[in-house]
């Protein structure tokens, strides 16, 4: 009797225990959900803030301060009107005052930088290094949306991206200082000389955004950031060529694609160097 009780009390033990993990499972499951949805909101957020900046840089317009407005009609918005991307969708992709076309291009740089957010958080085992890269994602996209629509990469894109390049030696992976001086001008240099005997081939804008590049990531990783964007850049101006949208001796904005080679450098710059250099072992 004794020995059938003790059985029965280790099982109902055994339950209780099951049914307290489920529920510690659970519990862990709503934190992490809670978590990762305010972090996709917080970079939806600074992704609206860059839209901000990508249409008032050009213009010469205060990006901090002043309310937000429609580019159409200049009506003020109210806060619903700017929740980031649930607005959006709820206006169907116009403005509620003036029935305007919104850009469906709003949505999509707030989706992108949520998720580019959430995927560095979650992947990206130092917060502080992915707070730094989703900085650095941010500058990247703004100098990448001006550039594709003004052939223009201010200075003031290109500083704040020197800025991060600084904090990098504290934040970032590690890149000795050495190669980060090198880096300087492995790339904008070449660029720079291109630059004056072929008009228009590059402007300075790209070479500054190389310097910074090179300061952040090394000469290797420039290096690799920079045969990314030749590679992306042949294909896109083949592609135009082939559409006939632009004639041989037009330009295109190189920015975005430099600016994607220095991020996928900035991630995966190590592992794409140690593939290529495999392949002379």
């Amino acid at each position: 009797m004794i020995e059938n009780n003790i059985v029965v009390h280790i099982a109902n033990l055994e339950t209780h225990q099951g049914q307290l993990m489920c529920y510690n499972c659970s519990m862990l499951t709503v934190v992490y959900t809670i978590i990762y949805v305010l972090i996709f909101a917080i970079g939806a957020t600074i992704g609206s803030f860059v839209n901000v900046l990508v249409y008032r840089l050009p213009r010469d317009l205060d990006f901090v301060r002043g309310f937000s407005f429609c580019p159409a009609c200049k009506h003020r918005l109210m806060p619903l009107d700017i929740v980031p991307i649930i607005s959006w969708l709820l206006l169907r992709g116009r403005c509620r005052y003036c029935e305007a076309r919104i850009s469906p291009r709003y949505l999509v740089v707030e989706a992108a930088c949520g998720a580019a957010g959430l995927l560095l958080y979650v992947f990206i085992p130092s917060p502080t290094q992915a707070v730094l890269f989703f900085a650095i994602f941010c500058v990247l996209l703004a100098i990448s949306l001006i550039d594709a629509d003004t052939q223009t990469i201010f200075d003031g894109m290109n500083i704040a991206l020197g800025v991060l390049a600084v904090a990098s030696i504290w934040l970032g992976p590690e890149v000795t200082m050495s190669s980060r001086l090198i880096g300087l001008a492995a790339v904008s240099v070449p660029l720079f000389v291109i630059s004056i005997f072929i008009s228009g081939a590059f402007g300075l804008g790209d070479v500054f955004l190389m310097v910074a590049a090179g300061f952040l990531l090394g000469w290797q990783g420039v290096l690799t950031a920079f045969f990314i964007g030749l590679i992306l850049g042949g294909i896109y101006g083949v592609y135009v060529l082939a559409r006939r949208k632009k004639g041989r001796k037009d330009h295109f904005a190189f920015g975005p694609c430099l600016a994607i080679g220095i991020f996928v450098s900035l991630l995966a710059g190590e592992r794409i160097i140690d593939w290529y250099l495999s392949f002379f072992r």
